[in-house]
């Protein structure tokens, strides 16, 4: 072959390698920041979701406990009537039947003759039947109790269930998030950011006057400046979304549930244009909620990796509006 021949043929291939490997060395090009912003985003979005799927399976939990707590405490008291009835009973029983009674016709059979008998007679059958009726609704009210303890036991072992399968359902998310988190690592040189407590300081002279329990509120949310977003918590070093307006209304002396869609069933729906400082702002599909501190911001715990910061209300689609009775 000849030595020109032989060029051309070298070139020929290195130009097919050449063509092999360009396609392979795009498809392996690392993700560009705004990719991994959209993956961080994407995957904070769905770990946001299940995290309010877990807060509202624990706030129904708590509020099955209380309602066990509160029957056991109500069966006591009815087991003891119960047998206080029962014993009245058998007291009768033993007195009119026992006690020297009916083995001696002159025990019984005292001035009046078989009139008083007769009547003495028809006092204990009314007696012995109106404590009978009250065992009869004691045990009735008893079991009627012991049957509803019985299924919230169930649902209470269903949800436990359910709690564990969420927890791993968002341990599942949080290994995805520390890939991520690894890659915005290589991007921006931090995975998360960093709390700024001073935030809350900085911000504190555009605290608006608020009167009332919405001030308190108010207030309550521009503390929380800066702080982490924490998934489930409520306080006071961390909050997720409806951690923190349940948080921030909770030292106000309002009782809110932990958790988005419960929150938006709790409150008054109000128009855009009734909004006032103190009201929540919940987004669509209700997997987050924000408290309006006025000017058309919010103060909310983001997601994870992020912290709690004001920012203009409409960062994203809103589902509506609600006024803390």
């Amino acid at each position: 072959m000849s030595s020109l021949r032989y060029l051309l043929r070298t070139v020929a291939l290195v130009g097919m390698s050449a063509a092999l490997v360009a396609p392979t060395a795009v498809a392996h090009a690392e993700p560009s920041p705004a990719d991994l912003t959209r993956r961080i985003e994407a995957s904070s979005t769905e770990l946001e979701r299940v995290v309010e799927s877990y807060n509202k399976l624990n706030e129904e939990i708590k509020a099955n406990k209380a309602t066990v707590a509160q029957l056991q405490a109500r069966i006591g008291p009815l087991e003891q009537q119960a047998e206080q009835s029962r014993a009245d009973v058998a007291q009768l029983a033993n007195s009119a039947y026992k006690s020297g009674g009916l083995r001696t016709a002159d025990a019984l059979l005292r001035p009046g003759g078989s009139a008083a008998l007769l009547d003495r007679l028809g006092t204990l059958d009314q007696l012995t039947r109106q404590r009978q009726a009250r065992i009869s609704g004691f045990t009735a009210n008893q079991q009627r109790l012991l049957d509803e303890k019985s299924r919230l036991d169930a649902t209470l072992a269903r949800q436990a269930v359910q709690a564990r399968e969420l927890a791993a359902g968002k341990k599942r998310i949080e290994n995805d998030l520390a890939k991520l988190y690894e890659l915005r690592r290589q991007a921006y040189g931090s995975a998360t950011e960093r709390p700024a407590p001073k935030t809350a300081k900085t911000e504190a002279k555009n605290v608006p006057a608020v009167s009332g329990a919405a001030g308190t509120a108010v207030r309550y949310a521009f503390g929380a400046l800066g702080k982490p977003y924490v998934w489930a918590a409520d306080g006071p070093n961390g909050y997720d979304c409806s951690g923190l307006t349940s948080a921030a209304w909770r030292a106000a002396g309002k009782s809110l549930p932990h958790n988005t869609r419960m929150q938006w069933g709790a409150v008054s729906h109000i128009s855009k244009g009734d909004l006032r400082p103190g009201d929540l702002v919940f987004y669509s599909g209700l997997g987050h909620v924000a408290l309006y501190v006025g000017g058309g911001q919010v103060i909310d715990a983001p997601s994870a990796g992020r912290n709690v910061l004001k920012r203009g209300m409409n960062m994203m689609p809103i589902q509506g509006y609600g006024r803390v009775r």
